[in-house]
Order: structure tokens, then sequence, then C-alpha cells
């Protein structure tokens, strides 16, 4: 049956999708200079010929040979304790709770879970198969009813539990206390980096992006959701980088820097993610002079490759820290993957804005 539900499913079940970044690139990966949290990076790992070998001088080594991987691996174990303290956290909430109310652990869960959200009905059944319908090979409602609707309620049960551990939370004050450190990476910004929000705003988001990419395009109204939320407390410092396989994003990139000639790099920029079909030279030209822009000065920049180099040192920087998917976003230092849904930046966002 599982192995049924996981071919309807695809991506869609809880927790896969938080935990996996979704990109343009094939292997979403970033970034540099991490330390693995709880290990000295003056640990010494091995000996040879009496020279003493640390951590530090190991991970350079990885540095210098694979940054991506070696990044890759580090937010991936930084992420999965994450969520075993987060399990445990939760686990230990609702038993106190429990305890208080006299009742077991799984009655208090059963109990709350019945009150917070109505049981599956045959409608949300029906409508979960017709937008999953592409992946049921064939099978018919009737013959997936008996999977889809266990599938729902496991999900139903996993939101109730979330909600009644982030009540918990909120009623147990600072009874919650999380020291373990997630890696960060230090993003060098310049003077030239288009900036959102605030210089003296307290979180800082840097954003590596492709105007070519639809993931990229995706995550910007999650951006401009972070802007509303937290206002002059994060800024958001856009960093190029056109992926290979994106023919028209390096000009894209180039149209972006000129339009901040005349004060509208987010307009332009707003405007290409809006409309990624339009992203040929003519069309570039167009958008130009439909935001507002004089358009034989836009069309000079352009057409005079001036900001090709400006655009392919953000791609080189990108490559250095090991960047090879995009959207790749640091929220002070520490890495976002792919167009997150607003919780994950939410929660990052609130555990740096703690530590102020």
């Amino acid at each position: 049956m599982k192995r049924q539900l996981q071919t309807l499913m695809g991506v869609l079940a809880l927790g896969v999708a938080a935990a996996l970044p979704i990109a343009c690139a094939e292997e979403p990966t970033a970034a540099a200079q991490a330390q693995t949290p709880a290990q000295s990076p003056d640990q010494v790992v091995a000996e040879v010929a009496g020279k003493r070998i640390t951590l530090k001088d190991v991970d350079a080594k990885w540095e210098e040979f694979d940054a991506a991987e070696r990044a890759r691996i580090v937010q991936a174990m930084y992420q999965n304790r994450r969520n075993m303290i987060d399990q445990i956290v939760g686990d230990t909430l609702i038993e106190n709770a429990a305890k208080a109310a006299g009742q077991s652990a799984e009655a208090f869960l059963e109990q709350d879970g019945a009150r917070r959200l109505p049981a599956v009905s045959e409608t949300e059944i029906t409508q979960f198969y017709e937008q999953n319908k592409d992946r049921a090979q064939g099978r018919t409602l009737d013959q997936l009813r008996g999977e889809i609707k266990p599938y729902l309620e496991a999900r139903r049960r996993a939101q109730a539990r979330a909600m009644l551990v982030e009540d918990l939370k909120a009623k147990n004050g600072g009874a919650v206390k999380v020291m373990l450190e997630p890696p960060r990476y230090t993003v060098p910004t310049s003077a030239s980096d288009p900036v959102r929000g605030s210089a003296s705003a307290p979180v800082t988001i840097v954003e590596f992006s492709d105007f070519q990419c639809p993931f990229c395009a995706r995550v910007n109204p999650t951006l401009d959701r972070v802007r509303q939320t937290y206002g002059d407390r994060v800024k958001i410092v856009f960093k190029d980088y056109p992926l290979p396989n994106h023919p028209q994003a390096p000009k894209a990139a180039e149209a972006a820097r000129c339009a901040a000639e005349q004060s509208k790099f987010w307009e332009m920029h707003d405007a290409m993610f809006a409309n990624q079909r339009a992203l040929e030279v003519p069309s570039l030209k167009q958008t130009a002079r439909a935001i507002g822009l004089n358009g034989a000065a836009f069309d000079q920049c352009l057409d005079s490759n001036k900001y090709q180099a400006t655009v392919r040192s953000g791609s080189e920087l990108g490559d250095q820290m090991g960047v090879n998917s995009t959207p790749t976003l640091y929220v002070n230092g520490r890495i976002i993957l792919g167009a997150m849904p607003f919780d994950n930046f939410k929660q990052v966002i609130d555990e740096e804005l703690a530590k102020k």
C-alpha cells in the first residue's frame, strides 16, 4: 500500500516537502565556510609523519575539493538533528499537558485533534483524487479510496499535532530553548548589490537568483510576504546567478541592472518574474518602457553589454561558495534552498530576531 500511495502522492507527503529543496538546478546545494555544529575545528583527527591534521584542515580540503557537496551534507545533518529536536520537544510538551489533564498522551492527542480539525470527508477524498489523477496510473477513485483516506487522516493528525505543539510552546513561554547552532555562511556583499529594506535591518536575506528560473519566480511572492510581515527588520540583497541551462537569464540580469540606472531595479525585477515568457531582448525593451523607463537610455545600456561583467561576477561568487541551484538564499548566513513556503522563512527569521 505504501509503495502505491507514494506513486500517487509523489512529493506531497508531509515533512518531505519541507525537508527537500525545490530549485531549478538538478541538485540544489550551496555555500561555504561552515563548521559542523558541536565539533571543534581544532580537534586532531589524524597524524602523518609527525604532522597533526585537524578537523579544520580536513574541512578546508573538502571545501576546496567540493564545496557544494560539503554544504549539502552539513546542512542535511543540521536539519535532521533540528527535526529530531523539534520532535522530542513536541513529545515532551504533549506528555506534560496530557499528564496535567489526567490522560495518556495518545488519548490527549486524539481528543485535541478531533476538536481542532473535522474528520476527512468524502468531498476531500474526491478532490484529492482529482488533483492527483495523473499519478493514479489508470486506477479509479473506488480503487484508491482505501489508500487516500488513511493518507489524508494521517496528514490531518500531523497538522493537528503541529498546531497543538505551537500552542503549548506559546503557553510555556521560555520553557523551550533550542541551543543547537545552525551552519552559517559568510556571503560577501557590495555597495552595487540591489537591496530592499532598511540598511540597519537585523536580518539580512541574500538571494542568489535567476530571472528565467520558475522556482525563483515562485519564491518572489513569499519574499514579498516576508517584507510585509517584518518591515524594517528584514532587508533583501539580490545576487545574480543565471544558470547555464537558461539562455535568456544573463541578458535579463543585465536588463535589471540597466533599470537600476534609472532607480527601477526592483520594478524590472518584479516585471520579469511576473512574465518569464518575455525575456528576449525585444521583450525586455518593451517591459522597460511599460514600467516607465527612458527607452533610449535603457536600450543603449542593454545593447552595450555594460553589465555583463557584473552579472558574471555574481555567478563566480556563487560558484566559489558552492551554489549550483536557484533560488539559494541565506538568512543571516543560514541556508534556505529552493522555493520554500513562508513558514520556513518565518521560523528562521523569528529565531534570528530572538537573538537580537
